[in-house]
C-alpha cells in the first residue's frame, strides 16, 4: 500500500474494500477511516513511506461504524496515541454495545453486500470523543463535522471549509461517477444528507468508496443529488 497524493496535504489510503484518507497539518497528522482490521501494519508503512511520521496520527475520525472503516481504528490509535471520534449514534456500535443497523436492500445491491462482508469484522473499539453535528474537531483549519444520518445512525461527513475538502463517508460514492451511496439503512434520509452536502459545494470531494473528484466538483455532486 502507499499514500497516493490528492493535494500537498491530503493522501488517500486504498484497500481494495474501502479507504481512508490522510490530512496533514503542519505538527499533526489526521486519519478519516481506518480501514480493515489486521491493516494497521500496512497503513503506518505508507504513512512512513510517504517520508512521514506515524506517532504524529493525533486523531482518526470515522464517518461510520462499518467494518471496512472501523477495522485497524483502535490497533493503529493504540500504537501511535491517537484519539478516535465518532459520532453519538454510531459510537455504540462501533465500542461492540449494539449491533450494527441492517441495510435495506435493493436487489441490485445484495451481490455487492456479500462482497463487502469479505473483509473481516471490525473488533470492539473504542470512541474517545462523541461528536455530534457542527462540531469542529481540531485540525483542517478548522473542520466541522456534519451529521448525515440514513446511510447509518449516525454518519458522519467531515468538512474542511477553508480548504474546500469534503469527505462524505459511504453517503455518496464515486466508483461510476458521483453518485449516491449503497447499503443504507434509510434511503430517503440518506439522500436527504446527500443533498445536504451538495449545498457546501466543495471543490475536492473524498468519498468512501471510489476516486477522489478534484474537477467539476461542486457541480458534479449537485447533479447526482438532484
Amino acid at each position: 500500500m502507499e499514500l497516493i497524493p490528492i493535494t500537498p496535504r491530503l493522501h488517500l489510503l486504498d484497500y481494495s474494500i474501502g479507504q481512508a484518507y490522510l490530512w496533514r497539518d503542519e505538527e499533526e497528522l489526521t486519519l478519516v477511516d481506518a480501514g480493515w482490521a489486521g491493516s494497521a501494519d500496512a497503513t503506518t508503512g505508507a504513512i512512513r513511506a510517504a517520508g512521514l511520521d506515524p506517532d504524529r496520527l493525533r486523531r482518526i475520525v470515522l464517518t461510520h461504524c462499518h467494518r471496512d472503516h472501523v477495522g485497524a481504528a483502535q490497533e493503529l490509535a493504540d500504537r501511535h496515541g491517537a484519539e478516535i471520534l465518532a459520532h453519538r449514534l454510531d459510537a455504540p456500535v462501533v465500542r461492540g454495545e449494539a449491533p450494527v443497523p441492517e441495510p435495506d436492500l435493493l436487489d441490485w445491491e445484495l451481490p455487492l453486500y456479500e462482497h463487502g462482508l469479505t473483509v473481516p469484522v471490525a473488533p470492539p473499539t473504542r470512541v474517545d470523543r462523541e461528536v455530534e453535528d457542527g462540531e469542529e474537531l481540531g485540525f483542517g483549519d478548522g473542520a466541522v463535522a456534519v451529521h448525515t444520518p440514513g446511510h447509518t445512525p449516525g454518519s458522519l461527513a467531515v468538512h474542511l471549509p477553508r480548504h474546500g475538502v469534503l469527505f462524505t463517508g459511504d453517503t455518496v460514492a464515486t466508483v461510476q461517477g458521483v453518485t449516491f451511496g449503497v447499503f443504507h439503512v434509510d434511503r430517503d434520509l440518506a439522500m436527504e444528507s446527500m443533498r445536504r452536502l451538495a449545498k457546501l459545494a466543495p471543490s475536492v470531494l473524498c468519498c468512501g468508496h471510489g476516486a477522489p473528484v478534484t474537477e467539476d466538483t461542486a457541480d458534479l455532486l449537485a447533479a447526482a443529488a438532484g
